[in-house]
C-alpha cells in the first residue's frame, strides 16, 4: 500500500456517521406558487362567468323543455342549410315584410300522419288538403287554365263563375254537365246566347217550355180580321228562314205565311 492510499483510507474511517438520513423538501415556492394560485383562481372565475352567461341566454330566449324555441332579431332571422361541401342548399328568411324560402322543393305536412298539405317546386304547386277554401271577397283569380274534376259551393251558398271583362269557357272532350238538383238553372247574357251542336241535336225535355218576349207577327191588311173579332189568345209558333222565332195569331190554318213580314225586320 502506498502512502497516498493509506492516508485516504485513514481519512474515510475518521468521518462521522449519522444514524438517520437527511430529507430535502421538493415543491413550488415563492413567486411560482403565487402565479399558480392566480391562474387557478382566474380559471374558476371564467367558469362561473360562462355558466352565468349560459343561464342568462336560456332565460332570455325562453328556452325550456315545455316551451318552444324563440328567435328574435331587430331586422330578420335567417336559417341556412348547407351540404358537406359547404354549398348553400336551402334558406329560410323571416323579415318584417315577408317570409322567403329558397329551396328546390317546399313542403308543408300535417302533424298527424305526415300528409303533404302543400308542396311547391319549379314545375307545379300541389295542394293536398281535403278542401280548399278561399274567403276573400274577390274570390280566386287564375291567370291561365284550371283543371279540376269537381267544383262545389258550400251548403246553402251559391256557386258563381264570372269573367267580368272577357269570356268564360268550359271545355271537355266527353261533355259538360250542369245540374241543379233542387233549384233553377239560369243563363243570362247581355247580347246573344248561342246553343250550337255541330254533329248532334239540341234536346229540350220539360213539362213546359216557355219562350218569353217573342215578337208577334200581324196579318197583312188584306187578310186582317175585323175590329169586332174576339181577343186573340192562341198563337202559332213560326220560324223565319234565318232561325228567328215569332208568334202569329192562330187561325183555321197556318198563319205564319200571312205574318211573315216580321222576318224582314230581323
Amino acid at each position: 500500500m502506498t502512502r497516498e492510499q493509506y492516508i485516504l483510507a485513514t481519512q474515510q474511517n475518521s468521518l462521522p456517521r449519522t444514524e438517520h438520513p437527511q430529507f430535502y423538501p421538493v415543491g413550488i415556492y415563492g413567486w411560482r406558487k403565487r402565479c399558480l394560485y392566480f391562474f387557478v383562481l382566474l380559471l374558476l372565475v371564467t367558469m362561473i362567468v360562462n355558466l352565468a352567461m349560459t343561464v342568462w341566454i336560456l332565460k332570455v330566449m325562453n328556452f325550456t323543455v315545455d316551451s318552444p324555441l324563440v328567435l328574435q332579431s331587430d331586422r330578420n332571422v335567417t336559417v341556412n342549410a348547407r351540404n358537406h361541401m359547404g354549398q348553400l342548399t336551402g334558406q329560410l328568411t323571416v323579415g318584417a315584410d315577408a317570409v322567403e324560402a329558397q329551396c328546390k322543393r317546399f313542403e308543408v305536412r300535417a302533424s298527424g300522419g305526415g300528409k303533404v298539405l302543400f308542396s311547391a317546386d319549379e314545375d307545379e304547386i300541389v295542394i293536398g288538403a281535403d278542401r280548399l277554401k278561399v274567403t276573400g271577397t274577390e274570390g280566386a283569380v287564375f291567370g291561365h287554365s284550371v283543371e279540376t274534376p269537381h267544383i262545389r259551393a258550400e251548403p246553402s251558398q251559391d256557386l258563381k263563375l264570372e269573367s267580368p271583362t272577357r269570356s268564360l269557357v268550359m271545355e271537355a272532350p266527353r261533355g259538360v254537365q250542369v245540374n241543379a238538383a233542387a233549384g233553377d238553372l239560369k243563363a243570362t247574357c247581355r247580347k246573344e246566347l248561342h246553343l250550337q251542336s255541330t254533329e248532334g241535336e239540341i234536346f229540350l225535355n220539360a213539362d213546359t217550355i216557355r219562350l218569353g218576349n217573342l215578337p208577334v207577327g200581324s196579318f197583312s191588311s188584306s187578310s186582317s180580321p175585323s175590329s169586332s173579332a174576339p181577343r186573340q189568345t192562341i198563337y202559332e209558333l213560326c220560324v223565319c228562314p234565318n232561325g228567328k222565332l215569332y208568334l202569329s195569331p192562330a187561325g183555321a190554318g197556318s198563319t205564319c205565311q200571312s205574318s211573315s213580314n216580321i222576318c224582314l225586320w230581323s
